[in-house]
């Protein structure tokens, strides 16, 4: 199974866009806002506490940008309405990173300023590592103006141990994963088990300069290893949460709710779900049997 997981993850290309969409279903709330507000009050409703993300990263138009602002805050305004314990997610790259930097500030405050307005806080997503340098440049620009926003690091890079240890001198508020974007060798820790090791030390530096950490794992051994760090240093279960995929390990995340650890559910929606769908299913060729199987359905 491992040989035809690996073999379909090099098929995405040439499988239909029906099918992805097909095994994708259960990892996107759907394609409007309504289908994100019904998903973030069913995990309120199991213990979870959620992140909106509005998809559609791949911008080539200023207009483009905007109309994904414009989406943000949408976003926030639903999260007020009907009361939701969520917080929004933004890629920058969805904002005009690679366009203009200014015009990139300018969504991102609009955004963050109608966050803190509603006593709501906005995550920074970290994207590829063409995109460390200015995403982190943003995010300290933002945060001398706003204290409710926060970053990811992603565990696989090499520089990811300065970047840690400049923003846990910062006291920042970080995400932690491993990291998802297929980087070359000389950006990115290729083997799993560095990367678990890595993503570990990271924690404890994290950790020991009390800053507050989003866990962002599916991953056993360090669910497990994070766990062990935080009873080592008697971290207060305010200080942190879990943090899982919408759709990925449900059980698990059932488990560190009922153990009683807070616990957030990445939410993402909107009609450009195919690119998001992609990377997932790369990262995770177990998925891959499922696509196998809704290629059979269809051609029965």
């Amino acid at each position: 199974m491992n040989l035809l997981n690996s073999f379909v993850v090099r098929s995405l290309p040439f499988i239909p866009k029906a099918v992805v969409g097909a095994v994708a279903s259960r990892y996107i709330a759907g394609e409007t806002l309504s289908d994100a507000v019904a998903t973030v009050r069913r995990l309120n409703g199991e213990g979870a506490m959620a992140t909106v993300d509005v998809l559609g990263e791949d911008i080539v138009t200023q207009d483009q940008a905007t109309d994904s602002m414009f989406g943000s805050l949408e976003v926030l305004k639903a999260i007020a309405k009907h009361s939701l314990d969520s917080n929004l997610s933004v890629k920058l790259t969805s904002l005009g990173l690679k366009m203009e930097r200014q015009f990139c500030i300018g969504n991102l405050d609009q955004i963050v300023t109608a966050a803190a307005k509603q006593n709501n806080f906005v995550r920074i997503d970290m994207e590829d590592h063409t995109c460390t340098d200015g995403t982190l440049e943003l995010y300290r620009h933002m945060r001398s103006r706003h204290g409710n926003v926060g970053i990811v690091i992603q565990a696989y890079l090499h520089r990811s141990e300065e970047d840690v240890r400049r923003l846990a001198a910062e006291g920042a508020n970080v995400r932690l994963c491993k990291g998802i974007y297929n980087e070359p060798p000389q950006v990115a820790i290729k083997d799993r088990a560095g990367i678990q090791r890595n993503y570990l030390f990271l924690l404890r530096i994290l950790l020991d300069a009390g800053c507050y950490v989003g866990i962002a794992t599916h991953d056993d051994v360090l669910i497990d290893g994070a766990k062990a760090l935080l009873a080592e240093r008697k971290v207060d279960r305010s200080r942190y949460e879990f943090q899982m995929l919408l759709g990925v390990r449900d059980e698990r995340r059932k488990q560190l709710l009922a153990e009683g650890h807070r616990l957030r559910v990445y939410v993402p929606f909107g009609k450009d779900w195919y690119g998001y769908s992609t990377r997932r299913l790369k990262e995770n060729p177990q998925m891959a049997g499922h696509v196998f199987k809704a290629m059979l359905g269809i051609g029965r």
